[in-house]
């Protein structure tokens, strides 16, 4: 599985971003890319840094512009997409969400953020709903990818639900900036890595928003927790690298981590 994350400097112009994010995806497309990933939210600048209830409307249906002409770049360079939007399901009920688009331009399915921060920086539940849609794994002809959005990847009980479905590889767009969230970014992916014994995409924004200046560093990681490729801390970057999927099986067979599992004795951890 060769694979693309994009690493872009946002506007509050929709359009613009759309058509520098099509660019990115074709060249990460012409490097042999066959599956690629954008950012957190990659449409505008992260919104939910402040708190204004005019960028709700910012939300768009699944069929709105943004998915359709992500649609129809995945349909062009036929490569399956990971499309992060802010998703308005209907009024009022508006979610942090990433479609997954195959390389016929047609939607696997959808992603929902489950978990919603909320503090200085990241005032998310004022606009986003919990996710209500699980952890799907979603089937493509170049293997089975999972999704997790940012703030996901800091509960291990999220990519634990997407290793026990059957993912490869897993993607995380983010919108990362603090100071605590760049020490921990490749500790907790690693971590997920290892622990799944699957690959680990996380793909961040780059560039000033407001008063956030976001760390980019996208990063891949292979399933023993070793960093295959990272990006730039300050610039626009694609990353195109190769997954050799029959490492899973390698790796899972010297840490044997699921068939070792006790879920009778883990309760504690779902009890409210």
């Amino acid at each position: 599985m060769r694979i693309g994350l994009v690493q872009m400097k946002s506007s509050m112009k929709r359009d613009e971003n759309l058509d520098r994010a099509e660019a990115f995806v074709a060249d990460a497309a012409g490097r042999g890319a066959r599956v690629v990933c954008l950012q957190e939210c990659f449409a505008t600048w992260f919104f939910p840094q402040r708190l204004n209830p005019d960028d709700q409307g910012l939300a768009e249906p699944i069929d709105g512009v943004t998915v359709s002409r992500m649609r129809a770049v995945a349909r062009k360079l036929k490569v399956v997409l990971v499309v992060p939007f802010y998703e308005r399901a209907m009024p009022g009920e508006l979610y942090n969400s990433a479609a997954i688009v195959d390389a016929a331009g047609e939607i696997l399915g959808l992603y929902r953020k489950h978990h919603i921060p909320m503090s200085a920086r990241f005032n998310e539940k004022f606009y986003f709903r919990p996710g209500n849609k699980g952890f799907p794994v979603f089937e493509t002809t170049e293997g089975r990818i999972g999704v997790m959005i940012c703030y996901d990847r800091h509960f291990p009980e999220s990519a634990r639900m997407l290793g026990l479905g059957g993912a490869e590889a897993i993607f995380v767009p983010t919108a990362a900036c603090s100071a605590f969230a760049r020490k921990a970014w490749e500790v907790e992916l690693r971590g997920h890595a290892i622990a799944n014994g699957v690959f680990v995409a996380g793909v961040n924004r780059v560039g000033v928003e407001y008063d956030s200046t976001y760390f980019g560093a996208s990063v891949v990681i292979d399933p023993i927790g070793e960093i295959i490729a990272q990006a730039s801390e300050t610039a626009e970057e694609t990353l195109v690298v190769d997954l050799d999927q029959a490492r899973l099986e390698a790796v899972r067979k010297v840490w044997p981590f699921y068939r070792d599992r006790r879920p009778d004795a883990y309760g504690r951890i779902v009890a409210p």
